[in-house]
């Protein structure tokens, strides 16, 4: 291999690299943001079967409070 072969292989493989270094930020965003935006669908669709596959039974402090106003009416 001659010394202009040995340069120009040098100059390819440093311009690659800058290459590289200029895409690599918009890559690592791109992957970022497909990831929150996967993330946000999940939480989405997760959030959506949750409140639709709620209870509709009154928790206990309903059932107490519903009691308590019924026996003030009661007695007065």
């Amino acid at each position: 291999m001659t010394t202009e072969q040995t340069e120009a292989l040098i100059g390819m493989g440093l311009t690659f690299a800058i290459l590289v270094l200029m895409i690599l930020p918009s890559l690592v965003g791109i992957a970022h943001e497909r990831r929150v935006d996967r993330q946000l669908r999940e939480a989405a669709e997760g959030g959506a079967q949750k409140s639709s596959s709620r209870s509709t039974v009154p928790s206990t402090a309903t059932w107490y409070a519903e009691g308590r106003r019924s026996k003030k009416l009661v007695s007065s």
